[in-house]
């Protein structure tokens, strides 16, 4: 009953943050930082998807180095790829999953399970929020349902700051915060 009334404060803050700002910047940092505390995870990250890369881009992290963070291109078609089509991938064990692109940099970093949701606007990929954790964790549907609600917010967020911006691509709101520090911890 706790965790419950955590993710629903924790919607409430973050519905609450993301009203009042048009600045894409100030929006992504308090969903990774809420989802990580919430959740009680080592870290969040926030990624966008690049259409002409086909590579998913750090929006904003919370938690995680910036050497994992800088370990290499994260690849839309290699790294938990089918969360960005099929909906949720809940990764048990990183360095034993196909599915993981940096599973030795994963190991690292010390992270041992990883949950990916897709962040969708009007049925399109737009990124993906991800939530990484210390211990092997078996996400429940409760989790995955929290996840999943906040990174349709997110996407509704961005997607209403791109529009604001006259931004022609999701990518285009990375490009015009760079300098400005994306990640924090």
């Amino acid at each position: 009953m706790r965790k419950e009334l955590m993710n629903y404060e924790t919607l409430l803050k973050i519905t609450r943050e993301i009203s009042l700002s048009r600045d894409p910047e100030e929006v992504v940092y308090p969903i990774v930082e809420s989802v990580t505390k919430a959740l009680e995870a080592k870290g969040c990250a926030l990624f966008l998807f690049n259409r002409k890369t086909k590579e998913l881009e750090v929006a904003a992290s919370y938690g995680l180095s910036d050497e994992y963070l800088n370990k290499g291109p994260v690849s839309a078609i290699q790294s938990i790829a089918s969360s960005l089509k099929d909906g949720p991938v809940a990764i048990y064990d990183v360095t034993d999953d196909p599915r993981i692109q940096y599973p030795e940099e994963a190991k690292k970093e010390g992270i041992s399970s990883i949950l990916s949701v897709p962040i969708i606007v009007r049925k399109d990929p737009f990124g993906t929020l991800r939530v990484y954790t210390r211990e092997p964790w078996e996400a429940t549907l409760e989790d995955v349902n929290f996840v999943q609600a906040v990174a349709l917010i997110s996407g509704m967020a961005l997607e209403m700051c791109r529009l604001y911006k006259g931004l022609k691509d999701s990518i285009e709101i990375l490009k015009s915060q760079k300098g400005k520090g994306k990640e924090k911890t």
